[in-house]
């Protein structure tokens, strides 16, 4: 499991509200949410994905 800062995050589609990925990221290089063009196969598309709770 996670040690130290990095911890687990979701991301989720901002067009069909879907949580499809989950990543990895450091809390304290990174304190903001993070957003990244992924693929969403509900939406068959690359839309944004962002980091949800």
């Amino acid at each position: 499991m996670a040690v130290g800062a990095r911890t687990r995050v979701i991301l989720a589609c901002q067009e069909c509200k879907q949580r499809n990925y989950t990543t990895m990221k450091n809390k304290q290089n990174t304190p903001d949410r993070i957003e990244m063009m992924k693929y969403c196969k509900f939406c068959k598309a690359h839309t944004l994905h962002k980091e949800s709770k």
